[in-house]
């Protein structure tokens, strides 16, 4: 975590020592949460819609900050106090975050971004690097600016590799989470639905996310998708860094993915001349594993090694994951949903065909803008019924995914629901002993409520 004595930070950040006498203070670490602030941090106030953190000084001198950040225009009761005065809050904290990434010796940081993926290709890089690096990443998926600043301010001096997660709603977001972390390594995974409704179509999609270019190095490397027809299109707009490769299973890329089976024990292909397996399900995880291989190779791991990493993947939860219970199992990934990671979760649940009765509960999927019933009603037309024994829909949007799909199967195999209590009710009585329930949905649903309740769910 950043350690450095008060009058070092107001350099950093650009701001000014309210009194000079403070600035021998030693500071470690930084918090923007008085209720989990530490003693010795740096309190840093941010300004919400509903709160403002500078009205909160007292409480953090009281556990123990050692020093804080205050924006010039508010008053404060003293003049001994140790502030860093500075312009504007969120500002300072970027810029207070970019110098410390700056600060780390050696330190390399890999940026990805991407529709889908993101997280779990995160984890599996980090898996692999660390059979011969200290790796931090970003916690979860806090992959906003207010993130990112946060992990890379809590990266320990000696880390070697950060690998932050590049989230974006807007045009702009990424271009500044890429001037504060400074990316040695830019990654694009795929371009999808989501932020339709904000960014108004999928070349716009790419061009926000195509921003992580913006603050990549100088001599840094761009590795992208080159089997998404979105990314390759809008990337003839663009002049490319001189290390950019593609990766994809398509002839042409410059890593070459050959698929060779996917089951319930995950992915195995051929990559760059070696075979791997990915233990996890889907076979969209094959693009999310060569990411990693790919880096690790350019870092110089060998195939023992980046095969040992590919078996110590601990996945970020409520994606993707196979849970089993006493006498039925769960699929969740209920963290998000949109159309092309619902496609994947629901091929990915066609091929587990070991199980008497499969049933899927699929919530909205949001943010899909002008489309997203028919996008919804599209999903229902497509749903294989021979595959996939039980459908049930959860939310308004669900509605149309469920009433495309009804036609397709026997009566009482599909339901709408729009109160959780009496959708769990149905889904507890469909339940068999060695039934696989799914669970997908959009965030916003909270459909681990649904997985949660399940696991402490007995059959009768």
């Amino acid at each position: 975590m950043l350690n450095e004595n008060l009058a070092r930070i107001a350099e950093m950040c650009g701001g000014t020592l309210l009194n000079e006498n403070t600035g021998t203070i030693e500071i470690k670490g930084v918090s923007t949460d008085t209720r989990s602030l530490q003693k010795g941090n740096l309190y840093l106030p941010l300004k919400g819609e509903n709160f403002d953190g500078h009205d909160f000084l007292k409480q953090a001198l009281d556990k123990g900050a050692a020093g804080f950040i205050w924006e010039k225009e508010r008053e404060l009761p003293s003049t001994d106090l140790p502030a860093v005065l500075v312009e504007e809050s969120h500002e300072t904290m970027f810029q207070l975050a970019s110098s410390y990434r700056n600060s780390i010796e050696g330190l390399k940081v890999i940026g990805l971004t991407g529709s889908n993926g993101k997280t779990t290709t995160k984890d599996v890089i980090t898996a692999i690097l660390r059979q011969q690096y200290k790796v931090e990443k970003t916690p979860a998926n806090l992959n906003n600016e207010i993130g990112l600043s946060k992990t890379i301010l809590d990266l320990d001096s000696d880390c070697e590799i950060c690998v932050l997660e590049m989230g974006t709603d807007h045009m702009g977001d990424i271009s500044l989470l890429t001037r504060i972390a400074q990316p040695d390594f830019a990654l694009l995974l795929n371009v999808g639905d989501s932020h339709l409704e904000t960014l108004g179509s999928k070349e716009n999609i790419a061009r926000a996310k195509l921003e992580i270019l913006e603050g990549l190095k100088p001599n840094g490397f761009f590795l992208y998708n080159g089997d998404d027809i979105i990314i390759k299109r809008v990337l003839t707009e663009y002049i490319l860094p001189q290390n950019s490769y593609s990766f994809g299973t398509s002839e042409g890329n410059d890593h070459l993915i050959e698929p060779m089976k996917f089951d319930e024990t995950g992915n195995t292909f051929s990559l760059n001349d070696h075979i791997y397996t990915i233990p996890l399900l889907g076979e969209h995880q094959m693009y999310n594993g060569s990411c990693a291989i790919i880096l690790a190779e350019w870092f110089g791991l060998d195939y023992s090694d980046i095969a040992k990493g590919l078996t110590t993947i601990s996945l970020t939860g409520m994606r993707n994951e196979l849970i089993h219970l006493k006498n039925f199992s769960i699929l969740d990934d209920s963290y998000k949903s949109n159309p092309q990671s619902l496609n994947s979760f629901l091929q990915t649940a066609y091929t587990l065909d070991q199980y008497p009765r499969k049933i899927a509960v699929i919530g909205d999927m949001l943010e899909l803008g002008e489309d997203a019933v028919k996008i919804h009603e599209n999903i229902g037309k497509n749903i294989d019924s021979e595959r996939l024994d039980y459908l049930i829909c959860y939310g308004d949007l669900a509605y149309y995914i469920y009433n495309n799909a009804k036609d397709f199967y026997p009566e009482d195999h599909v339901f709408h629901f729009s109160e959780k209590e009496e959708m769990m009710e149905k889904l507890k009585e469909l339940i068999i002993p060695g039934t696989l329930v799914l669970v997908k949905a959009s965030r916003a649903l909270h459909l681990e409520t649904v997985v949660e309740e399940l696991k402490d769910y007995t059959l009768e």
